[in-house]
């Protein structure tokens, strides 16, 4: 899709799931991006809801997967199928998906569950966004400025522990997420 911001029109490559919740063309549309930078390209992925970014995030840290594979793993299922199938170790679900084999979802399987942990529906996972477990995916967030801030510095391309270690740094109670990312990267100056 064609987003349009402030006159400039940004590509963005959607999950089948989130572009189905799209409103008609020329309205206006939240969308919680992750944009990534690579030798060759920048590119722009958007989601429907904070959750499914969130996954998007934990599923191209996955050996094996990159943000392609991520993104036909998110239109072939909702972010709590996915969960529900790596906490219930359901491969055979997981291979149905097309560009999913046997051993990638394995390896889904093996290396998510111990990032996703299900309590009562609760997607939680280091450094996202966390969901209340009862509540649609888009209604209930609780995000930790800190866990944010990190969540960012690691999408420039930092280190997690450098991130996490500056941000703690320089974490000041009841500071935003932005303003935690302005002053690490300010100190990393």
């Amino acid at each position: 899709m064609v987003l349009e911001c402030g006159g400039v029109g940004y590509e963005v490559q959607l999950p089948m799931t989130s572009f189905y919740q799209l409103p008609e063309p020329g309205s206006e549309a939240l969308i919680f991006t992750h944009f990534v930078v690579r030798e060759d390209a920048q590119l722009l992925y958007g989601f429907a809801s904070k959750a499914e970014r969130a996954l998007f995030r934990e599923l191209i840290k996955t050996n094996g997967v990159g943000p392609k594979m991520a993104l036909a793993i998110l239109s072939g299922m909702s972010a709590e199928q996915f969960v529900d199938a790596v906490q219930a170790e359901n491969v055979a679900g997981l291979t149905k998906i097309p560009g999913v084999g046997k051993k990638t979802a394995e390896r889904l399987v093996v290396e998510m569950r111990d990032r996703l942990k299900n309590f009562g529906g609760t997607l939680l996972t280091p450094y996202a966004d966390r969901l209340a477990g009862n509540a649609p995916l888009e209604s209930t967030l609780v995000v930790d400025p800190q866990d944010d801030a990190i969540a960012a510095l690691i999408s420039l391309g930092y280190k997690a522990p450098m991130a996490a270690k500056v941000v703690a740094k320089v974490a000041a109670p009841g500071a935003s997420s932005e303003q935690l990312i302005k002053d690490a990267l300010k100190a990393m100056l």
